[in-house]
């Protein structure tokens, strides 16, 4: 369908101005709601495109009959459709590429979109004219560059101005775009010029009814466009504000609000703000935060902050405050800059009251200190050990590694049997079992065995804990060492026992021996006038008896005199080697190998040395005696903690633990033939040197019988000297 008109107006140039105008601003406006939106996207995206390319093609079809040359213009109805929809299209390919925020690239090849839709639409708007068109190159491009460059500059005036918003430079990207496409159609007519020829009428023609309801229309458009881009942003700001709303109400319920200034003046506090500082509104309004300053923190502190803020960057941290009566309350601070312009224009803080959780964590500090005092008390004071149900060791402290000569990772993993001595019998652990498991706490004295094979006396007390469902599930084992206790015991009981049989001796070695030499000097004479060789047997019997008799009192009466000791400065290493070669020939007729250790050249002590070799001499002798079927005796000297350590190891047959107890009690031994009296003797020697005697023992395992002597200062000296000279 064609129609023809003769047409000049500059009234449909001016209303094509202001629809372009329209549309264009309700376009950028439907553009920056759809790339902000989560919903009705696709319903924003199609009003833009639809909106901006009824501004490109409405500008191009009223330019046809307003032409600067007034002339006869046809028009074909399908041509104004094809060129409306071309429009759409590039412009639609256009947004398409700039849906997210985006890049220069892609605004320059939205603006590309554009300027190829301006350019189908003059075309296509020139068709119907019937006329050949003059085409100047040079003129075109630069038309072409400055349309593209003006789509560029109000895209990106719109997108990349940080500084003022989006709603601000909507209007100013507007004007640029919308001169853009009237200048377009200007400029395109010089580039592409109809040829001339043409009849120039020079009148105003009057509007015809198409026109008008060509304007209708396209005024009816543009007013829907705005219409719906005004609902759908209505709407968002409705939903905006009920969102506030309903934050700001949870946040009135649970947090501390404040809003100050640029300057730190308060302007707004929640109900929560006076709840916890206990003002009065009109109080903290028109004040600073100062007013519920506690004074805890440092003017530093307060500094760090305000340059956080005033930089524009969010402080997060805790500060106690204090209260309108005084008392302190602690908050979890996040304070907010609101910028303006790169300058903050106010703050919104909102705090979180932490006061409990504050106080709990100082008792908690305080907790742990206190049980880490506790601990080290302990572990400087007491081996601890900690193991599960099954008494498995889980843990042990440094004291426990110490005195066991174990390391750490040896013990855990392990049984209590690792350091077992074999002394106590499988009832008393057991008792201990049964006591413990009963949810009782069980106290007793253990003697142990460290890794280097000596043993330990520990006071030990053991506790059980259960689990909330009354599950035992571990133990806790507190020790002390009272191993030097248990040495002293001993001795005490065997001076208690030498003291007695001092006091028997005192009392019966005199009144035996009187009828004894009697007896001996009768029986003597007796054997003189004997002629009969039985009866003189049985004389010589009874003189062997009597003799034996009177040994026994004569170690009596060494036991109840006093021990005149000659204690002399002596070395004792030639000694010991002295003793042991004077039993190198019994131990090699007894199948025994004897051996002596000694890593020190010279070991001085103060000693009677007889008396310390009747010793020596009583001690091996008696390891010779229980290994009947040969084996090794060991002697070995060392020096720990400032003595002197002699240790004699058999290899024989073992004492018991039940007689382990009474060696050194008169008339008790574990030979065939003995009165015991020699141990309690060898025993007063050592103790009347200072010293000490253990003997530890184990069955079918052998011996040790360990002499502990004073160290003589001389030895100190030298010892300390060689060191000097070991370390130059």
């Amino acid at each position: 369908m064609e129609q023809s008109i003769v047409s000049s107006n500059p009234i449909l140039f001016i209303i094509a101005a202001l629809l372009t105008f329209m549309a264009c601003y309700t376009a950028l406006d439907l553009l920056t709601t759809y790339i902000t939106a989560e919903k009705y996207k696709r319903l924003l995206y199609l009003g833009s495109t639809c909106s901006m390319g009824v501004t490109l093609w409405t500008m191009n079809f009223v330019y046809v009959f307003t032409y600067e040359s007034s002339r006869t213009t046809t028009y074909s109805f399908s041509l104004i459709i094809i060129s409306l929809i071309l429009g759409v299209i590039f412009v639609g390919v256009g947004l398409l590429a700039i849906s997210d925020y985006p890049s220069m690239q892609q605004i320059f090849f939205c603006s590309m979109m554009f300027t190829m839709a301006l350019l189908s639409n003059y075309l296509i708007g020139l068709y119907p004219l019937g006329k050949s068109l003059a085409l100047t190159p040079w003129l075109l491009g630069i038309t072409l560059v400055i349309i593209l460059c003006s789509f560029v500059i109000g895209f990106s005036l719109l997108f990349y101005n940080k500084k003022v918003s989006q709603s601000s430079l909507k209007p100013f990207s507007t004007i640029i775009m919308s001169g853009a496409i009237m200048a377009g159609h200007f400029l395109f007519s010089r580039g592409l010029s109809i040829t001339p020829g043409m009849v120039n009428i020079k009148e105003v023609v009057e509007l015809t009814p198409f026109m008008v309801y060509f304007v209708c229309f396209v005024s009816l458009f543009i007013l829907a466009n705005l219409i719906g881009s005004s609902t759908i942003v209505g709407r968002r700001l409705a939903r905006s504000d009920n969102q506030v709303s309903d934050i700001r109400y949870a946040l009135d319920q649970s947090s501390i609000v404040a809003i100050t200034d640029a300057k730190g003046t308060i302007t707004y506090v929640n109900e929560k703000f006076l709840e916890i500082s206990q003002y009065e509104e009109h109080e903290l309004i028109g004040r600073n935060h100062s007013i519920i300053n506690s004074g805890y923190h440092s003017k530093e502190f307060f500094t760090e902050l305000w340059q956080t803020i005033s930089n524009g960057q969010t402080w997060h941290g805790e500060i106690c405050n204090q209260a309108k009566n005084g008392e302190l309350y602690w908050v979890d601070t996040t304070i907010v800059p609101f910028m303006k312009k790169g300058k903050p224009y106010q703050y919104i803080s909102i705090r979180s009251d932490i006061s409990s959780r504050k106080k709990a964590e100082e008792d908690l500090r305080a907790s742990i200190k206190e049980l880490g005092d506790m601990h080290y008390a302990i572990n400087q004071s007491s081996i601890v050990a900690i193991t599960d149900n099954k008494g498995i060791i889980v843990e042990v402290n440094e004291k426990f590694s110490e005195i066991s000569g174990y390391r750490r990772d040896e013990l855990i993993g392990h049984t209590h049997k690792i350091v077992n001595s074999g002394y106590h019998s499988a009832e008393f652990f057991e008792d201990m079992w049964k006591t413990i498991q009963n949810k009782k706490v069980w106290k007793g004295e253990i003697r142990n065995k460290a890794k280097d094979g000596s043993y330990y006396w520990v006071d030990t007390t053991i506790v059980p804990f259960y689990t909330a469902e009354d599950k035992l599930f571990q133990f806790l084992a507190i020790r002390y060492d009272i191993t030097e206790r248990k040495q002293t015991e001993e001795m005490l009981y065997r001076q208690d026992k030498l003291a007695a049989v001092g006091q028997l001796a005192a009392g019966v070695a005199h009144e035996i021996r009187n009828p004894l030499t009697s007896m001996k000097g009768y029986t003597e004479f007796l054997q003189l006038d004997e002629t009969d060789i039985e009866r003189q047997e049985y004389l010589e019997i009874i003189m062997d008896e009597i003799n034996r008799v009177n040994e026994i009192i004569e170690e009596f009466l060494d036991l109840a005199k006093p021990q005149t000791l000659s204690l002399e400065t002596k070395d004792i290493v030639p000694i010991i080697q002295n003793v042991i070669s004077l039993n190198e020939f019994d131990a090699k007729k007894k199948n025994i190998l004897l051996f002596f250790t000694c890593y020190h050249e010279e070991i001085h002590v103060q000693c009677d040395e007889n008396r310390l070799k009747q010793v020596l001499l009583n001690f091996i002798k008696n390891g010779m005696e229980a290994m009947p079927q040969g084996g090794e005796i060991r002697v070995s000297i060392e020096l720990k903690e400032e003595k002197v350590h002699i240790s004699i190891i058999d290899t024989g047959v073992g004492i018991p633990p039940n007689q382990l107890r009474k060696l050194g009690e008169p008339f008790f031994t574990t030979k065939k033939s003995g009165n015991g009296l020699g141990l309690m003797v060898s025993f007063k020697i050592i103790e009347s040197h200072q010293g000490r005697v253990f003997v530890e023992s184990e069955v079918n395992k052998g011996t040790v019988f360990n002499i502990v002597l004073p160290l003589k200062m001389l030895n100190k000296r030298k010892r300390i000297e060689r060191e000097s000279r070991q370390t130059v």
